[in-house]
């Protein structure tokens, strides 16, 4: 009788435990299909390389992806080629730092709803023994003028990115038309391009977020800052549907929201203050 009534309780207490197995598989289940899967959950993003390899994307594509059900496929590349992308209808959507560039898609009807996100800025930055003698100007003409005078080594992304655009128009405005051998393109991203100015000790411009990001893998001092020339604005975009209809346009309006609302911009103004001591991008769309 005693092992009855054993073999009776293990089979109650086996029960019970299947049946909170089951209620919390369901709870659980529950909370994985609070998002619906969008029809076309496939997401092409052509972006700026600063926004990949400062890490940001790094941290707002899984809150997306999560939020919304959308897989996105992030091609980090210059500014100038995601705007390629985006008139090529290769791309749903663009998140790009070069407006003079950006509003000719906006002009010719390749882009819409053309949403303000963020802003940084560019640093000039060089080798500790600074061999042109620029630290401690205060505007950019002057130092790209000692550096060409100099023949100090220059390292150029020579990508068409928005830097590289932004960077061109900083030596027209010195009067300065580089060349020589001092002067050296990358052809590659803003990361690959800080690593071959700090092999080679030579100086080179690039977005703040991108060398905070990578500054303890790089012999480069900032030697000039503040230049209101080097203001850095980041815009989102997406591609128009009635140019291309291919194009996942309800995925690129959501990425669209999803980048100017309140808890993203949250998001980018935190973004590097701990581990860096500084936000390396200022959010804008709200105000």
């Amino acid at each position: 009788m005693f092992k009855d009534i054993q073999k009776k309780t293990i089979v109650i207490l086996l029960g019970l435990i299947l049946l909170v197995a089951a209620v919390s598989g369901c709870s659980t289940n529950d909370e994985q299909s609070t998002v619906e899967p969008p029809a076309n959950p496939d997401l092409i993003l052509a972006t700026t390389t600063s926004t990949q390899d400062s890490g940001l994307l790094d941290v707002l594509i899984p809150i997306f992806e999560e939020k919304t059900g959308y897989l996105v496929k992030t091609i980090a590349v210059g500014t100038g080629k995601a705007l390629s992308m985006g008139q090529e209808g290769e791309a749903d959507v663009l998140l790009v730092h070069a407006p003079a560039s950006e509003q000719v898609l906006v002009d010719e009807g390749t882009a819409i709803n053309y949403q303000l996100v963020m802003h940084n800025d560019f640093v000039l930055v060089g080798p500790t023994a600074d061999p042109a003698g620029i630290k401690g100007l205060s505007k950019s003409s002057e130092a790209l003028a000692k550096i060409s005078a100099s023949e100090a080594l220059f390292i150029s992304r020579g990508d068409d990115s928005g830097t590289n655009k932004k960077e061109l128009q900083l030596w027209k405005t010195a009067a300065i038309e580089p060349s020589g051998s001092w002067y050296q393109e990358t052809g590659q991203g803003m990361g690959d391009t800080l690593r071959v100015a700090s092999e080679k000790d030579g100086y080179t411009i690039t977005d703040r977020a991108t060398y905070l990001a990578l500054k303890d893998d790089l012999s480069l001092d900032i030697l000039l800052e503040g230049d209101e020339d080097f203001f850095n604005i980041y815009h989102v975009m997406q591609v128009n549907p009635e140019k291309f209809p291919k194009v996942n346009a309800d995925g690129a309006k959501s990425f669209v929201e999803f980048m100017v609302s309140k808890e993203t911009q949250e998001v980018i103004k935190e973004f590097g203050v701990k581990e860096y001591g500084q936000a390396l991008f200022f959010p804008d769309a709200l105000k």
